[in-house]
């Protein structure tokens, strides 16, 4: 039998090569389970608002792998003493960070898979995993959960100056072209030291800092909670929502099979056996376009004309506001489409619903980004930074909306 070569590299539009450290890491990637996420997209439907943004989970979890190489390797320059078990369980568990996402990423967990996260699935994957691995990602499954003493490795997969969201923001930045995104990843690992296994930043890294929370702060309002791309999400959720529905009163809907087990059944964490994720792990971007594709057909009402909303990106208008909407304001709506549309008050509110979404670049309730001054003491950024704009970056700010038919303005 021909031996493999497995240390292969990877082309990356952002990084350039990106290398595949070892030869588990390689029979990971290769394993179906990782496979999957190059169907799906990582920024959901935003590619109706920014055509360039069709990059995928699996851009993003090898960017992440990138960046956890080179901050390993920043820290061991710095003397800090890093075994190779821990480099590969820090690395195995930026991989699959994301594992459990589902289609278009953060829809199916609002509406057919309800009371189990992506993190809880991302969990389960990894789990399995580790039994078809024979114990080897026991480590990073241990780093993952925080169980692990040496707390630094956990913050570099999840803290509020991660891999995760130093890839994202410069890979999301470059795929729609939203320029304000674009972060200094290597600048800011440069910066990075460890005290008492504590992740922290040099005090002359905190420009990058406040860099990098401004760039986060406008990725949100400018790409990730653009309106256009939120009225699309919530439109899908409520598509699935519809089909759920239906299917559990004995409509038989074309779908996928998997799709179709999905919105059968009411899974739990607690009922999210083998089987389940093996189901799961079917599922992709494509299993819901097909669907939409085919339900745009559907003699229901509510679910073809949601349908063809996003296959022909022709969606509800959505209106933003500071100030709370009132609930008056949304139900003349829903009386005005109920009667016009014959359908009844809560079918309406398919149509025309309300919410909020927030912004908060930077929380002073989670764990702090420290910073270690020239004498040696340790500080929280917004306390370091001479920069009024840090405190005002920590404000948590809510928009409140309404989304109705574009014919009833």
């Amino acid at each position: 039998m021909t031996q493999i070569n497995k240390l292969k590299i990877f082309n990356d539009p952002i990084y350039g090569f990106i290398s595949i450290p070892n030869e588990l890491i390689y029979d990971l990637i290769q394993h179906p389970y990782f496979q999957r996420l190059r169907r799906i997209s990582q920024m959901g439907l935003s590619y109706l608002v920014y055509p360039g943004a069709n990059h995928t989970r699996f851009h993003h979890a090898l960017g992440c792998m990138h960046l956890m190489q080179k901050a390993v390797e920043t820290l061991r320059f710095k003397g800090v003493a890093i075994t190779t078990e821990e480099e590969c369980a820090v690395l195995i568990a930026i991989l699959l960070h994301d594992i459990g996402h589902g289609p278009f990423s953060h829809a199916m967990e609002k509406s057919i898979v309800e009371d189990v996260n992506h993190e809880a699935i991302s969990l389960l994957f990894m789990n399995q995993l580790n039994d078809e691995f024979d114990g080897k990602l026991s480590l990073a499954i241990q780093v993952f959960k925080g169980e692990y003493h040496r707390k630094f490795l956990l913050q570099l997969i999840s803290s509020q100056l991660d891999m995760d969201r130093m890839d994202y923001l410069k890979r999301d930045s470059f795929y729609t072209g939203v320029a304000e995104g674009n972060v200094n990843s290597e600048r800011l690992i440069q910066m990075m030291n460890v005290v008492d296994d504590v992740l922290v930043i040099e005090e002359k890294g905190i420009y990058s800092v406040e860099k990098f929370l401004l760039s986060r702060r406008l990725m949100y309002w400018q790409a990730y909670l653009h309106k256009t791309s939120l009225v699309a999400e919530l439109i899908l959720m409520k598509v699935l929502k519809r089909a759920k529905e239906l299917t559990l009163k004995g409509v038989n809907l074309p779908c996928s099979e998997p799709l179709k087990y999905f919105m059968q059944n009411k899974i739990t964490l607690e009922n999210f056996d083998a089987e389940k994720l093996d189901l799961f792990s079917q599922l992709d971007d494509f299993d819901i376009i097909s669907a939409l594709k085919a339900w745009q057909r559907h003699d229901d009402f509510i679910l073809s004309t949601l349908s063809k909303m996003i296959i022909n990106r022709d969606l509800l208008k959505i209106k933003l506001s500071a100030e709370k909407i009132p609930m008056e304001e949304s139900q003349t709506l829903k009386e005005e489409f109920a009667n016009d549309h014959n359908v009844s008050l809560l079918e309406a509110g398919y149509f025309i619903f309300r919410g909020k979404i927030k912004n908060q670049a930077y929380s002073k309730e989670a764990e702090p980004i420290r910073i270690l001054k020239k004498d040696k003491t340790i500080e929280d950024v917004v306390e370091a930074s001479d920069q009024l704009n840090l405190k005002s970056l920590s404000k948590l700010v809510t928009k409140y909306y309404i989304c109705f038919p574009k014919q009833l303005i």
